[in-house]
């Protein structure tokens, strides 16, 4: 008996070794490379093992008929073999490169990222906001980036050589039709959106997406944050106002934010009064709020955004050519909305939807003299997203832009003017990222447009190139055609003109590595079929054309390094610009008075872990600006003297939860002129007396008390200082 069941076991041993199959082969890369570490298993088993320093593996399996095997190793992609078990003996697979990466090629050309998610980022959110001199405004933090210019008296993003209205503003990829404040002439403004609303920041300075148009020089996108983490509550007392701020969530899901804030320069005033070139009678005053609604679902995100402001200043200004102060009285109200909704279907396919409207309204008072304007400007947007591959994507949609614009003019002798316009602009596109290996990529795209207003069809080719030819540097190549419709000074007089345009030519290198980035690139951008016209600013009996044209090329420096000192962080940048144009009113090609040569920009911050402090310097430099002085035969010939800032901030934990905030711009008082305004007549010498264009006053005070009230006990406003 006992034999019998001895021989029964070894009847059952030796038929299940006879069962046994033996896989093995090699693994290695598309230049025939072995590769160590991937991982070789039989689809919905436990059998399997690793390849070694030769890319060789071997394992045993009692599994037989058809099956799958399954190759994977990171930064490749993941690889299948189908077939009878019999097959997987001496099997030779080759892994291709998972392309993009992490590690991989990016399009960088032309960008600069802030985000925490970004491969390509420069900047993160909390820079935005903690950079001396910005005082929470993301546009000042912009302008200490290469390709940006300080025009101080303006506050707007002028680029490259661009005009600040050749630069347009995108909230989760819909148009924001007033992003800035509205503010007296010579007046620098502020936008007027809250940084914490943000999770990343994407400032083009060029060679942007074909998604995007009607910019001739840059957009700036902002993405607004997802669902927040906690509830909590922000409570912020200043030196010019105040504003409280809340956050509520519900199932994880779901959450509602709002905020109220409240400006008032009365106070500061009364304590350091503005004393060039201007006297206010109101000085200026807003009150803000802004309310965000998101819900997301298992493959969707809806976000709904509401914003409003009403602003009111009254002002005296100096004027060559009056012997009194010129009085400026403006009265403002802005509302606007922004709803987007996106949806993640199978097979990768994702579907954005989204609609802005904005209604703007100003009241205006110049001496005797006033202007109404009402503006009423939508844009709905639709576009689709296919990943086909880790290679390949495309994404394609379609939108329309809708703009309602109304100006009355009433003089002392109560005669009234009328004039305005109604343009619907349809714009399509289609664009896709190729990624050819993890060291080469390309983006094409192409861009469509058509406008009612002017009865005018354009068609826009975007082309980028990539190239990595060793790990933590990269070469960019960048090409673009953009259009831009002409400004409402110009088309609420006159519709028989046609669009601006620009052509944009980049090249870019950039190396991150270990916290530092370097990034260097030079451009050229080619300018045609800019507005003129005849007279000293656009009028109803103006003379307008299409015949004017310019350039603007250069080089932009970035460096930054977080990593070789412990506690501080600092970047540093530097812009050469040569720009002409012959446009608006000007006889000849010249530089305009916004386009200094030469900026340089270096911005520090440092953690004090004994003072519970971060202390932060910024300094800005850039060579004088041109003007135009009618004593001499040169047109745009003279320039103003260099222009210098140096601003300071500090931020003291008093605890976890509560932060005293300091800063002051222009901290030495530097007394730095913009251009110069000259009479419209000669004295009795001949000669026409000018006066310096100035800030209102060299230097801005600013103290705050944030305090932050959150279910974790530990969460502060640092991020929004």
């Amino acid at each position: 008996m006992k034999n019998n069941i001895l021989l029964i076991l070894l009847l059952l041993t030796s038929g299940t070794l006879l069962a046994q199959q033996t896989i093995s082969g090699t693994v290695t890369d598309a230049k025939n490379n072995p590769i160590e570490g991937a991982n070789i298993y039989l689809e919905g088993t436990y059998d399997g093992a690793s390849s070694d320093a030769q890319g060789k593996f071997t394992f045993e399996t009692e599994e037989e008929g058809l099956q799958t095997l399954v190759v994977s190793m990171l930064s490749y992609e993941t690889h299948y073999e189908a077939g009878d078990i019999s097959y997987f003996t001496d099997i030779q697979i080759k892994l291709l490169e998972s392309f993009n990466s992490l590690d991989g090629v990016t399009l960088t050309a032309g960008t600069f990222e802030a985000g925490d998610n970004s491969k390509a980022s420069v900047l993160k959110p909390l820079d935005i906001v903690t950079t001396a001199g910005a005082a929470g405004d993301f546009v000042t933090a912009l302008q200490t980036l290469p390709g940006t210019t300080t025009v101080n008296e303006d506050g707007r993003l002028f680029v490259r050589g661009g005009t600040a209205d050749e630069t347009q503003v995108f909230i989760d990829g819909l148009r924001v039709f007033q992003p800035f404040n509205a503010t007296a002439n010579n007046t620098p403004t502020r936008g007027r959106f809250s940084p914490f609303l943000f999770k990343g920041i994407s400032f083009s300075t060029g060679g942007y997406s074909a998604e995007y148009g009607q910019a001739l020089s840059s957009v700036l996108l902002l993405n607004t944050t997802d669902v927040p983490v906690q509830e909590q509550t922000d409570i912020s007392v200043m030196s010019v106002g105040g504003g409280v701020g809340h956050t509520k969530i519900w199932n994880e899901d779901q959450s509602l934010s709002f905020n109220v804030n409240y400006l008032n320069l009365a106070p500061y005033e009364e304590l350091i009064p503005s004393t060039q070139g201007m006297r206010w009678i109101s000085p200026f005053e807003s009150i803000s709020g802004e309310t965000v609604f998101r819900s997301k679902g298992e493959k969707s995100m809806f976000k709904l955004y509401t914003g409003f402001n009403h602003a009111n200043l009254d002002i005296e200004q100096e004027d060559i050519n009056f012997d009194d102060f010129v009085r400026f009285r403006l009265r403002n109200n802005n509302l606007y909305f922004n709803a987007s909704y996106k949806y993640y279907f199978e097979n990768d396919w994702s579907l954005t939807s989204g609609a802005s409207i904005a209604w703007d309204t100003n009241d205006i008072g110049i001496i005797e003299d006033k202007v109404d304007t009402k503006d009423t400007s939508s844009h709905l947007k639709l576009k689709a997203r296919k990943n086909f591959s880790n290679r390949f994507d495309l994404s394609f949609g379609v939108e329309y832009f809708h703009t309602d614009y109304e100006e009355t003019y009433e003089d002392a002798a109560n005669n009234q003017f009328e004039n305005g316009f109604v343009d619907g602009l349809w714009g399509a596109f289609a664009e896709s990222d190729i990624f050819l290996s993890n060291q080469f990529a390309m983006k094409l795209g192409v861009r469509a447009e058509q406008t009612s207003l002017l009865e005018e069809f354009r068609v826009s080719p975007r082309a980028s190139l990539a190239y990595k030819p060793w790990e933590n540097g990269q070469f960019s190549l960048a090409y673009g055609d953009f259009y831009q419709r002409p400004l409402t000074e110009v088309v609420k007089f006159n519709t028989d003109v046609g669009m601006e345009k620009a052509s944009h030519y980049i090249l870019n290198y950039q190396y991150i590595n270990n916290g530092k980035t370097f990034r260097a690139e030079g451009y050229y951008k080619d300018y045609d079929q800019l507005i003129r016209f005849d007279t000293e600013m656009p009028q109803f009996n103006s003379t307008y054309s299409n015949t004017g044209d310019g350039y603007a090329m250069g080089i932009d420096i970035f460096w930054r390094d977080s990593k070789s000192i412990e506690n501080l962080d600092y970047w540093a940048s530097y812009s050469y610009l040569d720009t002409e144009r012959q446009y608006r009113n000007f006889p000849e090609r010249a530089t305009p008075n916004f386009a200094p040569k030469h900026n340089l920009s270096v911005v520090t911050k440092y953690w004090v872990n004994d003072l519970r402090s971060q202390i932060g310097f910024s300094y800005a430099y850039a060579t004088g600006r041109p003007y135009n002085n009618p004593n001499t035969a040169d047109f745009m010939g003279e320039r103003t003297r260099s222009f210098s800032n140096l601003s300071f901030n500090w931020a003291y934990l008093i605890d976890q939860q509560k932060i005293l905030y300091f800063s002051v711009n222009n901290l030495l008082g530097t007394n730095n002129i913009s251009n110069y305004q000259y009479a419209s007549t000669p004295n009795a010498d001949g000669v026409f007396d000018r006066r310096a264009i100035t800030p209102p006053a060299d230097s801005f005070f600013f103290v705050g008390f944030f305090w932050t009230i959150s279910t974790d006990g530990k969460s502060n406003q640092l991020d929004n200082l």
